[in-house]
């Protein structure tokens, strides 16, 4: 991992942009869109930024680039065309311990902006460390058009319910799984905010039980054959049992915050039924080699859930 994947919060943080071109305004516009103070420097004015500045939207020194520019600023952007300078930047910033960007150059940034889709308040960042723009770019669009519209109005609607369902759900895991529940809805996906509303309060009123349950994922051996079905079901598990020194791919594709524990199948069936006294969602990862009757067995005697391999 070349860059540690964060989300700054830059609201009334001061935030100097160094060059007045092209590069500069697309810096600028998304600087803005995070409420960020900004100064600029440069002796000349692309005609958007200079629009922008007819409107009061960041400070501008017009002069060429100086190291005593630099003191006091939490970020600095190097934008200009010419390779030295920027670099001058970056050292001069670096010197006094200043989170520098230089565009487009990841050898000299603290830190790199990713590609983004922005469904505000949701955010999604895509970045290939500067390796392949075009394959992040790829990715997006692959992203986009699996994301709803109205992921927007699915945030801001489900955080004004944190009070509402705490009167029905008394723990962090009922009131998790419940959302999950919603958010799955096939209805959720194109709702309007009265839609939102019948949804939310009929699943509200069914009060379903959303306890304990076994999946049992059968991996295969190629990762891209696993069905929609068993993904879905990887990423709602609370706990995940995979075989001994299996810990690949196929956990990794797991629910993130899940707890996860190899198993020996002498003992896999004693463990999977604590786990579900517990009340929790438990995945079993069994390749195929390592399939038995008994498992399955215990996934039908508790109506749980089995999914073979395609693979």
């Amino acid at each position: 991992m070349d860059f540690f994947p964060v989300f700054l919060k830059l609201s009334h943080k001061k935030v100097l942009v160094v060059g007045g071109g092209e590069v500069a305004c697309r810096k600028v516009d998304l600087l803005l869109k995070a409420n960020a103070n900004i100064t600029l420097v440069s002796p000349e004015l692309h005609p958007h930024l200079a629009a922008l500045l007819n409107e009061g939207k960041f400070t501008f020194i017009q002069a060429e680039y100086d190291k005593s520019q630099i003191a006091g600023f939490d970020q600095v952007w190097a934008t200009t065309d010419v390779k030295a300078l920027n670099h001058q930047v970056y050292h001069d910033a670096n010197a006094l311990q200043i989170w520098t960007n230089v565009v487009d150059d990841p050898d000299f940034c603290d830190f790199i902006t990713p590609s983004m889709i922005d469904r505000s308040p949701i955010q999604v960042a895509i970045s290939s460390g500067g390796a392949s723009p075009v394959l992040v770019r790829y990715i997006r669009e692959q992203l986009e058009t699996q994301l709803p519209q109205n992921l927007s109005l699915l945030a801001s609607f489900s955080g004004q319910q944190r009070g509402r369902i705490k009167q029905y759900y008394k723990t962090v895991d009922e009131r998790r799984k419940f959302w999950e529940h919603f958010f799955r809805s096939p209805a959720v996906e194109a709702a309007t905010t009265e839609q939102l509303e019948q949804i939310f309060t009929e699943l509200l009123e069914k009060h379903e039980d959303t306890g304990a349950n076994l999946y049992l994922i059968e991996t295969g051996n190629d990762p891209e054959l696993l069905t929609i079905k068993a993904l879905r079901l990887m990423q709602q598990s609370e706990f995940v049992l995979y075989p001994q020194d299996k810990n690949d791919i196929f956990v990794d594709l797991c629910r993130r915050d899940a707890d996860r524990e190899s198993y020996q199948y002498t003992e896999l069936v004693e463990r999977v039924e604590a786990l579900l006294a517990e009340g929790l969602r438990v995945c079993v990862l069994a390749p195929k080699d390592q399939h038995r009757p008994a498992l399955k067995k215990l996934c039908a005697d508790i109506n749980g859930i089995f999914v073979p391999s395609h693979g």
